[in-house]
């Protein structure tokens, strides 16, 4: 929603209700007003809805009664979850025919309050396999529970900080003015900002719950990240080789990954298969509704030579070196050929079932990165854009940003999915929080009609990266979110009197980061942290910490906690950079500083203790500081540069000295 909009909206309700009482939910001598589920209402929804009257009973002291389907008698007063036949009589002015995916109406009047939204289900096929865990009570739009969250925060003035940690008023008297809030997002795939906290990718926890509440993990629509055949090899090449990309030298042979091996995706077989498996995925899961049809990784290699397949590729494509076994080569992209390959198994799920919205997904990633010249994707093509724009330096953005641009010209629907790579030490936990520009982003994004979010990835290390997950949370829903004003409200309800000195010590990193990035424009500028966190920089940071310390030492004891959170971010970001530093010492040394390996060890030996006095989920130790080393000839991509047993190698200095694509 525009800021526009949201004034527009607000002074409506403000008018009202200045010719009308409020509704009293709770207040001293009267009793709650009861809460009412349409019947037979999904999981979420109900779970939202016994949510709802769990936090005003944190709020108030009182908890109200939750009823199941519409009581008789009617009660006087009453909240109202979900659309019910009686809502028609209480507001017959009221129109409860959602237009939008995901609407949600936030209504009321000074009898009655009605928090509802479109819902979808098929009651019949609820449950799913996930990654870790069953995916249980699925819908395909959740347009009710998420109101009810909105109500929670926008109304109520709950906060979920961050797992485990939320912050609410109490009051005895709860009362909303007479409104009508509709909202619907324009962002409908949201859960895979935070790839591991969508339903079924982890087990339930606060985390799995912070999500939830944030209006991320109930989404209503999917979006698969990877590649779309990598199982192909394993189970057609035996029995079908001719599916597979023609090499140079005749053969049809495998990646040196089997599973990167490309497709021939001029062969009509290859399109029957691939109906054939969407058939199958369809009797498992008639809810599923997008089918991914990306070429498999490894972007640069084995690509097919029949004639039919580079008779797709567009001659005024951008160039780029092509590599097979014994050849490189420079052809133009791949845009136009996997659009076209996109298009035609677009046909034949449209012609299979008409009657049904699905969709393909392509992912322009690699070599199909710039828009096609020609090809334009259909109207049921999803381009899953992997523009490596976010949380990168001034110079690096301007190419991934413009081939953004040029594909959403081109596509009526496009998801934005960026590889996010380390660029501040990401991964490892470092205080890595481009706040500001990532607010840009998503209106940029939001601009470019984006319907859906990607990220790959996010580490989950809250102490240090915690107000950032809180920002792209709230840019998720709404990307036109006044980030400034969102992130006041967070400071000073998470830190109360020592708001100003926490925020300065936020803005002090964001700005520290920001800067790091734009000086030394390399994917690989993580391993010279210390030439950017200094003793000075974090001097600076511990003098505002100590004064946010001497302002909540007589507060409540909640900020005081929330500080210590903070402050065990902090140290473990000050341990990562010294790691660092004993590294490069050790690197330079060819491995024979005694004392530099000595003093990473000892930093090793830190993180055990920090394991265990930390709070949950201040950092992320199974993905950083974890287990030192690799498999011979394998890649220590977590630990790489930060232990003894995996200093930067070969193959990553040879990169740094010629990066290419990200």
């Amino acid at each position: 929603m525009k800021p526009t909009l949201l004034f527009l909206i607000l002074f409506q309700c403000t008018i009202a209700a200045l010719h009308a009482a409020d509704f009293i939910l709770t207040d001293v001598g009267v009793t709650p007003a009861p809460i009412i589920i349409f019947k037979d209402a999904p999981p979420r929804t109900r779970d939202a809805a016994v949510t709802l009257a769990k936090y005003i009973e944190k709020i108030s002291g009182q908890k109200p009664e939750v009823i199941d389907g519409e009581p008789k008698p009617m009660p006087e007063r009453a909240i109202w979850i979900g659309v019910q036949p009686v809502l028609k009589k209480l507001f017959p002015k009221t129109d409860f025919d959602f237009k939008h995916p995901e609407e949600t109406l936030i209504l009321a009047n000074e009898k009655h309050l009605v928090i509802a939204g479109r819902d979808r289900w098929d009651p019949a096929h609820m449950e799913a396999k996930g990654r870790l865990s069953t995916k249980t009570g699925m819908q395909q739009e959740y347009g009710t529970a998420n109101a009810v969250y909105t109500f929670l925060h926008d109304q109520l003035g709950v906060r979920w900080l961050w797992p485990g940690e939320e912050d609410v008023i109490t009051r005895e008297r709860i009362a909303i003015a007479p409104c009508e809030v509709r909202y619907h997002p324009q962002i409908r795939a949201r859960a895979a900002l935070f790839t591991k906290l969508k339903l079924g990718d982890h087990k339930e926890g606060p985390d799995m719950e912070w999500a939830r509440v944030q209006r991320l993990q109930l989404d209503s629509m999917e979006i698969d990240g990877g590649h779309g055949f990598g199982h192909w090899w394993d189970k057609y090449s035996k029995t079908h080789p001719e599916y597979f990309a023609l090499q140079p030298d005749g053969t049809r042979s495998p990646h040196a990954t089997p599973h990167n091996t490309k497709l021939c995706e001029s062969n009509p077989q290859v399109w029957q298969q691939w109906l054939a498996e969407v058939d199958e995925q369809l009797r498992e899961d008639p809810t599923r509704r997008v089918f991914n049809v990306s070429e498999n990784d490894g972007y640069n290699f084995g690509h097919c030579v029949c004639k039919d397949c580079v008779a797709k590729d567009h001659p005024d494509g951008e160039k780029f070196p092509f590599r097979w076994k014994n050849l490189t080569e420079e052809r133009p992209a791949l845009s136009d050929r996997q659009v076209i390959f996109a298009n035609t198994l677009g046909r034949m799920l449209k012609k299979r079932y008409p009657d049904k919205e699905l969709y393909v997904q392509l992912l322009a990633y690699g070599y199909s990165r710039p828009a096609p010249i020609a090809a334009v994707p259909d109207a049921n093509v999803i381009i899953a854009s992997v523009s490596n724009f976010p949380m990168r330096g001034p110079k690096e953005r301007v190419t991934p940003m413009k081939q953004h641009a040029e594909w959403a010209a081109k596509a009526k629907h496009i998801m934005w999915r960026p590889n996010l790579g380390s660029p501040a030490g990401l991964s490892w936990g470092m205080p890595d929080v481009p706040i500001t520009q990532m607010a840009e982003d998503f209106r940029f994004a939001a601009d470019n009609h984006c319907l859906g979010l990607y990220f790959d990835m996010f580490w989950y290390h809250w102490s240090t990266q915690g107000p950032l997950y809180y920002a792209l949370a709230h840019l998720a829903w709404n990307p036109h979110t006044d980030v400034k004003a969102l992130m006041d409200d967070y400071y000073q309800r998470t830190y109360g009197p020592a708001a100003a000195d926490v925020k300065a010590y936020w803005e002090l990193l964001e700005r520290t980061r920001m800067e790091f990035v734009a000086e030394k424009p390399s994917r690989w500028r993580a391993f010279d942290l210390p030439e950017k966190y200094t003793p000075a920089l974090f001097a600076k940071a511990q003098a505002h910490l100590d004064a946010a310390a001497a302002k909540v030492a007589t507060a409540d004891e909640k900020y005081r906690r929330r500080l210590h959170f903070t402050r065990c971010g902090f140290e473990f970001a000050k341990l990562v950079v010294d790691t660092r530093a004993g590294m490069q010492q050790f690197e330079a040394s060819k491995g024979k500083d005694e004392a530099a390996k000595a003093r990473v060890l000892a930093n090793w030996d830190r993180t055990v203790v920090m394991q265990k006095e930390f709070p949950p989920f201040a950092i992320n130790w199974m993905a950083t500081f974890h287990t030192p080393g690799a498999a011979p000839g394998k890649r220590d991509k977590r630990g790489e540069g930060l232990h003894p047993k995996s200093p930067i190698n070969a193959r990553t200095l040879e990169e740094m000295r010629a990066p290419g694509l990200e």
